[in-house]
Protein backbone atom coordinates (compact mmCIF):
# COMPACT_ATOMS: atom_id res chain seq x y z
CA UNK A 1 0.00 0.00 0.00
CA UNK A 2 1.53 3.54 -1.03
CA UNK A 3 1.99 5.84 2.02
CA UNK A 4 -0.23 8.00 0.42
CA UNK A 5 -3.24 5.73 0.47
CA UNK A 6 -2.78 4.95 3.98
CA UNK A 7 -2.41 8.70 4.87
CA UNK A 8 -5.41 9.71 7.45
CA UNK A 9 -7.61 12.59 6.02
CA UNK A 10 -8.92 14.95 8.19
CA UNK A 11 -11.59 17.41 6.87
CA UNK A 12 -11.72 21.39 8.06
CA UNK A 13 -14.70 22.93 7.52
CA UNK A 14 -15.38 26.67 7.08
CA UNK A 15 -16.27 29.59 5.20
CA UNK A 16 -16.35 33.34 4.42
CA UNK A 17 -15.10 35.43 7.38
CA UNK A 18 -13.10 32.44 9.44
CA UNK A 19 -10.44 33.70 11.26
CA UNK A 20 -7.25 33.36 8.74
CA UNK A 21 -4.76 31.76 11.62
CA UNK A 22 -7.57 29.54 12.63
CA UNK A 23 -7.94 27.55 9.34
CA UNK A 24 -4.07 27.74 8.09
CA UNK A 25 -2.28 27.09 11.38
CA UNK A 26 -4.25 23.86 11.48
CA UNK A 27 -4.29 23.12 7.94
CA UNK A 28 -0.44 23.24 7.63
CA UNK A 29 0.09 21.69 11.05
CA UNK A 30 -0.98 19.04 10.14
CA UNK A 31 -0.19 18.50 6.94
CA UNK A 32 3.54 19.14 8.48
CA UNK A 33 2.18 15.94 10.78
CA UNK A 34 1.50 13.61 7.66
CA UNK A 35 -1.89 14.44 7.65
CA UNK A 36 -3.78 14.97 4.37
CA UNK A 37 -6.19 17.58 4.46
CA UNK A 38 -8.89 18.95 3.19
CA UNK A 39 -11.02 21.82 3.34
CA UNK A 40 -14.95 22.30 2.91
CA UNK A 41 -17.33 25.30 2.88
CA UNK A 42 -21.22 25.96 1.49
CA UNK A 43 -19.38 25.44 -2.22
CA UNK A 44 -16.19 25.11 -3.74
CA UNK A 45 -14.84 28.58 -4.48
CA UNK A 46 -12.40 31.15 -3.00
CA UNK A 47 -12.72 31.71 0.88
CA UNK A 48 -12.20 34.95 2.01
CA UNK A 49 -11.10 35.16 5.21
CA UNK A 50 -10.49 38.03 8.07
CA UNK A 51 -7.72 38.94 10.38
CA UNK A 52 -9.31 39.48 14.47
CA UNK A 53 -6.94 40.86 16.48
CA UNK A 54 -6.61 42.46 19.91
CA UNK A 55 -6.09 45.91 20.23
CA UNK A 56 -5.67 48.68 23.09
CA UNK A 57 -8.95 50.53 24.10
CA UNK A 58 -11.16 48.22 22.48
CA UNK A 59 -13.74 46.59 24.55
CA UNK A 60 -13.63 43.06 21.72
CA UNK A 61 -11.36 42.36 18.98
CA UNK A 62 -11.00 44.27 15.85
CA UNK A 63 -11.83 42.58 12.51
CA UNK A 64 -9.31 43.17 9.02
CA UNK A 65 -9.42 41.34 5.57
CA UNK A 66 -7.25 37.98 5.59
CA UNK A 67 -6.10 36.02 3.35
CA UNK A 68 -8.05 34.10 0.04
CA UNK A 69 -8.01 30.70 0.09
CA UNK A 70 -9.36 27.65 -1.95
CA UNK A 71 -12.02 25.58 -1.01
CA UNK A 72 -11.24 21.97 -1.71
CA UNK A 73 -14.77 20.51 -1.82
CA UNK A 74 -18.56 21.53 -1.43
CA UNK A 75 -19.83 20.82 2.02
CA UNK A 76 -22.56 18.40 -0.42
CA UNK A 77 -19.35 16.67 -1.50
CA UNK A 78 -18.26 15.60 1.95
CA UNK A 79 -18.22 11.54 3.01
CA UNK A 80 -17.53 11.83 6.59
CA UNK A 81 -16.51 8.19 6.25
CA UNK A 82 -13.79 9.11 4.41
CA UNK A 83 -12.13 11.22 7.30
CA UNK A 84 -10.50 10.31 10.33
CA UNK A 85 -11.07 13.87 12.30
CA UNK A 86 -12.44 17.31 11.65
CA UNK A 87 -11.40 20.46 13.17
CA UNK A 88 -13.87 23.48 13.10
CA UNK A 89 -11.86 27.55 13.17
CA UNK A 90 -13.57 30.24 14.56
CA UNK A 91 -14.06 33.92 12.95
CA UNK A 92 -17.56 34.68 12.07
CA UNK A 93 -18.18 31.78 9.42
CA UNK A 94 -19.26 29.59 12.18
CA UNK A 95 -22.08 31.86 13.16
CA UNK A 96 -23.85 31.21 9.75
CA UNK A 97 -22.67 27.40 8.60
CA UNK A 98 -24.56 26.42 11.73
CA UNK A 99 -27.97 27.28 9.93
CA UNK A 100 -26.45 25.11 6.96
CA UNK A 101 -27.82 21.26 7.34
CA UNK A 102 -25.26 19.50 5.29
CA UNK A 103 -22.75 20.67 7.22
CA UNK A 104 -24.67 20.05 10.48
CA UNK A 105 -24.99 16.24 8.84
CA UNK A 106 -21.29 16.24 8.43
CA UNK A 107 -20.55 17.21 12.38
CA UNK A 108 -23.24 14.94 13.47
CA UNK A 109 -21.10 11.73 12.16
CA UNK A 110 -18.23 13.03 13.69
CA UNK A 111 -19.51 12.85 17.09
CA UNK A 112 -21.54 9.86 16.22
CA UNK A 113 -18.45 7.76 15.77
CA UNK A 114 -16.27 9.88 18.33
CA UNK A 115 -13.83 10.85 16.14
CA UNK A 116 -11.70 13.61 16.67
CA UNK A 117 -12.65 17.06 16.89
CA UNK A 118 -10.77 20.03 17.05
CA UNK A 119 -12.32 23.30 17.66
CA UNK A 120 -11.23 26.74 18.38
CA UNK A 121 -13.19 30.26 18.75
CA UNK A 122 -16.43 30.13 17.39
CA UNK A 123 -16.24 26.75 16.17
CA UNK A 124 -18.19 25.54 18.72
CA UNK A 125 -21.47 27.23 17.95
CA UNK A 126 -21.30 24.32 15.32
CA UNK A 127 -21.34 21.66 17.98
CA UNK A 128 -23.39 23.42 20.04
CA UNK A 129 -26.19 23.34 16.84
CA UNK A 130 -25.64 19.79 16.36
CA UNK A 131 -26.48 18.79 20.43
CA UNK A 132 -22.60 17.92 20.83
CA UNK A 133 -21.82 19.68 24.01
CA UNK A 134 -24.31 18.15 25.84
CA UNK A 135 -22.29 17.06 29.10
CA UNK A 136 -19.21 17.47 27.85
CA UNK A 137 -16.28 20.20 29.32
CA UNK A 138 -15.52 22.87 26.68
CA UNK A 139 -13.80 26.40 26.47
CA UNK A 140 -14.33 28.43 23.21
CA UNK A 141 -13.76 32.48 22.53
CA UNK A 142 -14.89 34.15 26.11
CA UNK A 143 -18.22 35.99 25.31
CA UNK A 144 -19.13 32.60 24.39
CA UNK A 145 -19.82 30.97 27.69
CA UNK A 146 -23.20 31.68 28.19
CA UNK A 147 -23.77 29.62 24.71
CA UNK A 148 -21.38 26.89 25.30
CA UNK A 149 -23.96 26.65 28.97
CA UNK A 150 -27.09 27.25 27.17
CA UNK A 151 -25.71 24.02 25.24
CA UNK A 152 -25.34 22.06 28.12
CA UNK A 153 -21.26 22.21 28.50
CA UNK A 154 -19.32 23.25 30.88
CA UNK A 155 -17.59 25.82 29.90
CA UNK A 156 -13.86 26.10 31.45
CA UNK A 157 -11.98 29.53 30.92
CA UNK A 158 -8.33 27.71 29.54
CA UNK A 159 -5.96 27.45 26.34
CA UNK A 160 -7.40 24.17 26.00
CA UNK A 161 -9.74 21.56 27.37
CA UNK A 162 -10.10 17.76 26.57
CA UNK A 163 -13.10 15.78 26.77
CA UNK A 164 -12.50 12.64 25.05
CA UNK A 165 -11.87 13.15 21.67
CA UNK A 166 -13.00 16.68 21.86
CA UNK A 167 -10.44 19.20 21.60
CA UNK A 168 -11.04 23.03 22.30
CA UNK A 169 -9.69 26.15 22.50
CA UNK A 170 -10.68 29.83 22.55
CA UNK A 171 -8.54 31.62 20.33
CA UNK A 172 -5.60 32.14 18.10
CA UNK A 173 -3.37 33.19 20.69
CA UNK A 174 -3.75 29.18 21.89
CA UNK A 175 -2.80 26.97 18.96
CA UNK A 176 0.74 25.76 20.30
CA UNK A 177 -1.07 23.91 22.86
CA UNK A 178 -4.22 23.31 21.37
CA UNK A 179 -2.46 21.56 18.37
CA UNK A 180 -0.17 19.67 20.45
CA UNK A 181 -3.42 18.39 22.76
CA UNK A 182 -5.24 17.82 19.76
CA UNK A 183 -2.24 15.71 17.67
CA UNK A 184 -2.32 13.37 21.21
CA UNK A 185 -5.60 12.45 20.18
CA UNK A 186 -4.68 11.98 16.88
CA UNK A 187 -1.57 9.62 17.40
CA UNK A 188 -4.00 7.40 19.67
CA UNK A 189 -7.10 7.36 17.20
CA UNK A 190 -5.67 7.59 13.67
CA UNK A 191 -1.77 8.01 13.56
CA UNK A 192 -0.15 8.50 10.29
CA UNK A 193 0.57 5.52 8.57
CA UNK A 194 4.40 5.77 7.54
CA UNK A 195 5.04 3.87 4.39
Amino acid sequence: MSSTAATAKILLVTGDAAESLEVLYPYQRLREEGYDVHIAAPSRKTLRFVVHDFEEGYDTYTEKPGYSFPADLAFSEVDPGQYAALVIPGGRAPEYLRNDAELRKICKAFFDADKPVAQICHGPLLTAAIGGLTGRRVTSYPALELDMQAAGATFQDAEVVVDGTLVSSRAWPDHPVWMREFLAVLRTKAPVQRG
